[in-house]
Formats: structure tokens, C-alpha cells, sequence
């Protein structure tokens, strides 16, 4: 079957984060939004028939959910990652990977105690650290070239005995690293030494170009003290059905992660995000196939518009996700002009680095998971303005 990904859909006035939250976000509301990390491409339409089914019901009351939940996200690591030893009992299902992050915090630690997270990176990681009212240890990546790597180094430096927990971003967001098994390891190993548990957030972990490595291929002694986070939001498309899950097999840690679940009332999916759930680890794999072709042709597409017009705007090609981490540090100008002229005179809006951290000023986080068509139009308003 042939999935049409060139096809152009309005999402303006259709209660749209990504584009009617522009005048909330930026103050600005005719510019082209390529900031939110959800897809400009149609909802596969095996997940909008089955939705529709759920419609004829007519009665949309309370749901149960079914063995076929769990099933389908066991066989989708067995097919998808060839991860074949999750149970049931071992996954916890929650409305969203951020909630779900939060949760783990409260449940595997104390106010004041400490959580590492690797800068740049997915901005809620702060506010769930800070909300919770644990402290934050900034470990940076070290960044070659715009290649980044862990600094372990800086990480046992940094550890003291007040420090809980390390958020790991894999594949990572934003900078688009798949990281590899020995340097999975080699965290992991220090965590384990340090009694320090790992949360690890896995959603992109469909969207790669290359192997991945999740924490639960690992020995057991370190499957033990971590618990990985996902969802098929990102890769399908449905982040709107707000489902995700947790997996944890350290009985101890699900334990105490699901007290926390119950008392903040996030483990309740509707009738559509169970769906969601089942429809995408069912029925995906050839989708998400030419998805990541297309993913691909685009990144290129980029790679060589800025290289022809506009070589003074870089990247590294992303190991994973759709979200390409721009450098503009050759570009003469400070970095809220230049975030002032993507808006302002590209008319484009990117995620502005500096919220990832502070080793984000000068880069900006490009979407690019949408048509060939309005990609290549957003980034002729690109090269005029930065060429």
C-alpha cells in the first residue's frame, strides 16, 4: 500500500497547538510552524478507521482495558526491537510520557534530592524536575562538531550522595542521537555504582536511522535500575489521544511508580487512546517503513538547500527523530535577532534553542515532517533572509 505523504492539509482552526497556538507562542499569526514535535502528515488511515469504529458504537462510557493493549505493545518490541521478555504486570499505562516523567520523580525520590538531565534537551525535563521540587544537575553533552556525546567525566563529578536520578533522552531530543550501546553501558555502569536510578524517555525510538539500543536490550542488573517511557504518539502521529505507557521491571520501582499513577489519577486512557495504542503496534510497520523514507528524503532536501544557498546555517544529520538542530553561530548577528528574523522576516517558527539550555543559544529546532512542497517553500524564505 502507498502512503501519501505529499498530500497538503490545512490545521489551521481545528484547535491545533502547533498552528493556532502561534499568537499565544509567539505573538505572531502568519507564520509557517515548524516548531511542535507532531507531524504535518494524516493520521494512517488504519488508526482513523478503527477510531471510527469506535464511533459506531454510539456509547462512548467508561473503558476496560483490554489484554489486547498489552499484547499489542509486547509484540511491537518483539517485532520492533527484538525485546521479547516483557509481562504484562511490568507495564503501567499513563496519559502522557511528561506526566509519566513527573511520576517517576515523586515515586523514586525526595524533595531536595538531586536529577541529572543532559543539556541541550527536551525542555519539560526541567519544569518536571523544578516542579517537583527536586533539584537540578545540569550535565552538558559534549558537543564535536555538532555531534554530541555524554561527558562522563562531568557526570561523576557532579554526583554526591543527594543525586537520585538521571533523565536520559534516547534517542535524544533535540539533537538527534541514537546513542550507542557501549555508551549506554558505560551510563549505566556509573548509575548502577552510584545507586542512581535512570528514566529512560524512549518515544523517539521508532524514528531512527540506525540501530537503537534501548536500555531494556542491557544486562538485567541494569534493567533493574532503570524504567523506560514510550508511546506511539510521536511515530503515528496521535499525540492527541494522550497515551503512553511505562515499562518496569524492577517490581520494587513499578511499585512505587504506580502509587504515584494512582494518587495523581494519569493512569485512566480513554476509549480513543487505547485504540491508538492497539491500531499503531498492530498495524504500523509498513507505514512507519515510508514514513522514515520520506523523513529522510527531507532531511536531505535541507541538507542541500542550506549547503547550496545558505552554508552558513548547519546541522548534523539526524541519527533519529524529525527534528533537525540548526547551528546559526556563523550567522553575524546576536541570537534574538536572528530568532527575530526567522519569525519576523522568514515568517518561519522554530523552536528557539536557548529553551533546551543554555548550549542551545544560536541553534533552533527545524520540524521537518511535512510535505516535500512546503518544506521546499519554507526553505527558499530560509535562504533569502540568511543567505
Amino acid at each position: 500500500m502507498k502512503y501519501n505523504f505529499d498530500e497538503y492539509i490545512n490545521r489551521k482552526n481545528t484547535n491545533c497547538v502547533k498552528y493556532d497556538g502561534l499568537k499565544r507562542y509567539f505573538n505572531i499569526e502568519d507564520a509557517k510552524p515548524m516548531w511542535v514535535a507532531d507531524m504535518d502528515f494524516k493520521t494512517p488511515n488504519f488508526i482513523l478507521e478503527d477510531l471510527k469504529k469506535v464511533l459506531d458504537y454510539e456509547i462512548l462510557g467508561y473503558p476496560e482495558v483490554s489484554q489486547e493493549v498489552y499484547s499489542s505493545i509486547i509484540s511491537w518490541y518483539e517485532k520492533r526491537h527484538k525485546i521479547s521478555n516483557i509481562n504484562n504486570d511490568e507495564i503501567l499505562l499513563t496519559t502522557g510520557v511528561v506526566t509519566a516523567i513527573s511520576a517517576c520523580i515523586e515515586a523514586l525520590s525526595q524533595e531536595n534530592d538531586e536529577v541529572i538531565i543532559q543539556t541541550p534537551v527536551y525542555y519539560p525535563f526541567f519544569s518536571c524536575v523544578q516542579n517537583n521540587n527536586r533539584k537540578l544537575i545540569i550535565n552538558p553533552l559534549i558537543n564535536e562538531q555538532d555531534y554530541y556525546k555524554i561527558d562522563f567525566k562531568d557526570l561523576e563529578e557532579k554526583i554526591t550522595p543527594k543525586t537520585r536520578l538521571l533523565i536520559l533522552c534516547s534517542p535524544h531530543n533535540p539533537v538527534g542521537r541514537v546513542w550507542d550501546k557501549e555508551e549506554l553501558l558505560q551510563l549505566c555502569k556509573i548509575c548502577l555504582k552510584h545507586n542512581i536510578i535512570i528514566i529512560s524517555d524512549e518515544i523517539h525510538s521508532d524514528l531512527v536511522f540506525k540501530p537503537f539500543t534501548s536500555i531494556l536490550h542491557l544486562e538485567e542488573k541494569y534493567i533493574n535500575n532503570c524504567v523506560v517511557l514510550n508511546s506511539p504518539s510521536k511515530t503515528f502521529n496521535i499525540a492527541g489521544l494522550n497515551s503512553s505507557y511505562i515499562i518496569a521491571k524492577n517490581e520494587i520501582l513499578k511499585n512505587k511508580i504506580s502509587v504515584i499513577i494512582k494518587k495523581r489519577e494519569i493512569g485512566n486512557l480513554n476509549l480513543f487512546g487505547l485504540q491508538g495504542i492497539i491500531s499503531s503496534y498492530t498495524k504500523g510497520e509498513e507505514w512507519l517503513k515510508m514514513l522514515l523514507f520520506y523523513l529522510n528524503e527531507n532531511i536531505t532536501i535541507v541538507n542541500q538547500s542550506l549547503n547550496n544557498k545558505c552554508n552558513n546555517i548547519t546541522f548534523k544529520t539526524p541519527e533519529a527523530t524529525y527534528l533537525l538542530w540548526l547551528n546559526f553561530t556563523k550567522v553575524e548577528d546576536s541570537h534574538k535577532n536572528i530568532f527575530s528574523r526567522l519569525l519576523n522576516k522568514s515568517k518561519l517558527a522554530l523552536n528557539d534553542g536557548s529553551t533546551f539550555g543554555k548550549e542551545g543559544e544560536f541553534y533552533f529546532r527545524l520540524n521537518i515532517a511535512l510535505s516535500k512542497n512546503e518544506l521546499i517553500k519554507s526553505l527558499i524564505c530560509l535562504n533569502n533572509e540568511f543567505n
